[in-house]
């Protein structure tokens, strides 16, 4: 374990968790790296200022947000609840998103910064939205991004809600809007009621490194709006990239953050050097989160020793200023013939395969119950069943017994339900990547 303490930054530790033991000839190496933040300052990181952060929040005012007319009264309620959480200091807006999107506070295509004044004011401009017009995602992201690049804040965040599919944009279109916005900054979504599209919001969310969530009662909202501002306000520094090297004929197979939620970051490497690589983790507070790292490296005989991978925490450069290392990790390859040693298999490791596993089984699952083909849905949502309960997680176990009848759960036999509600297979969709961590025994 290893970890380097920076002024004003939280302290980074890394911990590798691991079976370094290799076959003869064995060419893959898998490791859980552990990322704990803890303490520290603020996104004083980069300017100094306490309220280094700026928020947008968009709402959708498309029509169907008028049906029934409470939603869209729980709307304007739940965006005052997260206007009232803001720190004092941080930069804010409001944008109403329909086929087009329109700032609705503070105007002009600036942010305002949040007083007493400010939040009352715009609480008062949430009294004018109303529900008219269609739904284009991608205009809500881009004028965000706009509005939050003009902040020049370190810690860059965005509140979306919606309600209904991304009826009046192409997937090309909001595909290259998420791509042109990531890496500017973090956003959260939620879709209330049942009538959106999980794939598109998880879309959203994975994209720009923020969490997607059902809220199927519009009563809810309120609340959980509140408690996503309240998280936003947590973040203490942004940007914060896993850096991996790797010596030469070594490659990373793949790169994936397992907890608190599976999220596949292979594809978004940024290359430093040919055998260096950056992969984006968005903001961090007090928090902890878990990588799974798999290296491919050149097979070598018994006896032999090397290091396969070392992944730094690594704070882009500002300015002039170099890059910070924020902690560092090693990840080792022993080859050896001793088979006891070579066929353990990391605890960490196995936990984490089996949750990711777990999260496909039932997207799978779902989507062969939503085709029609009950055979194949039985057989992956049973397999999750197993697995949920093999790993404890007890949530998804529950939220799995809504769509299936378990009959044995160990041996992942289980029955479909007829007639699911909507809301109970949508939140399971959308909660699939949640994970538990590994047990502490384990």
């Amino acid at each position: 374990m290893a970890s380097f303490e920076q002024p004003e930054v939280p302290v980074f530790s890394t911990e590798v968790f691991q079976n370094e033991y290799l076959p003869e000839g064995g060419a893959e190496v898998n490791a859980i790296v552990t990322v704990t933040a803890t303490g520290g300052g603020t996104g004083a990181v980069r300017t100094g200022a306490p309220a280094d952060a700026a928020v947008v929040v968009m709402v959708d005012c498309s029509g169907s947000m008028d049906h029934p007319p409470a939603k869209m009264r729980n709307a304007r309620d739940a965006t005052a609840a997260a206007i009232d959480t803001l720190r004092d200091g941080v930069s804010f807006a409001v944008v109403a998103g329909t086929h087009t999107a329109r700032e609705i506070f503070p105007g002009g295509g600036r942010l305002a910064v949040a007083d007493a004044t400010t939040r009352e004011q715009a609480k008062f401009a949430l009294r004018k939205l109303t529900a008219s017009g269609g739904t284009a995602i991608g205009s809500w992201l881009a004028l965000a991004d706009a509005l939050l690049a003009g902040a020049g804040a370190s810690i860059r965040h965005g509140i979306l809600l919606t309600d209904g599919r991304n009826e009046h944009e192409s997937p090309q279109e909001l595909r290259a809007v998420l791509d042109a916005c990531a890496g500017h900054f973090t956003c959260d979504c939620r879709g209330v009621g049942t009538d959106w599209e999980v794939k598109e919001v998880t879309q959203v969310a994975s994209a720009l490194l923020g969490t997607a969530d059902i809220v199927a009662d519009p009563g809810h909202l309120a609340e959980d709006f509140r408690q996503m501002m309240e998280s936003a306000m947590g973040k203490e520094v942004a940007d914060v990239q896993l850096r991996l090297w790797t010596p030469a004929n070594s490659r990373i197979a793949f790169v994936k953050q397992v907890a608190p939620s599976v999220a596949d970051l292979t594809a978004r490497r940024a290359d430093v050097n040919a055998r260096t690589g950056d992969y984006p983790t968005g903001s961090w507070g007090d928090e902890s989160r878990d990588y799974h790292v798999c290296v491919r490296v050149q097979p070598a005989g018994v006896g032999q020793e090397m290091l396969a991978a070392r992944v730094s925490l690594v704070l882009p450069s500002a300015g002039d200023e170099p890059p910070r290392v924020l902690g560092q990790g090693l990840v080792r390859a022993v080859w050896t013939d001793d088979m006891a040693a070579s066929t353990r298999i990391s605890p960490q490791v196995a936990h984490y395969t089996g949750q990711a596993e777990l999260a496909g089984a039932i997207q799978q699952g779902l989507e062969a119950r939503k085709a029609g083909d009950t055979d194949r849905a039985t057989a992956k949502l049973g397999r999750a069943v197993q697995l949920a309960a093999e790993s404890g997680n007890e949530d998804t176990a529950k939220l799995l017994a809504k769509v299936v009848d378990v009959v044995d759960e160990a041996k992942g036999t289980v029955r479909l339900k007829r007639g699911v509600a909507d809301a109970d297979e949508m939140t399971l969709e959308t909660r699939s990547t949640k994970t538990v961590r590994v047990k502490k025994q384990a």
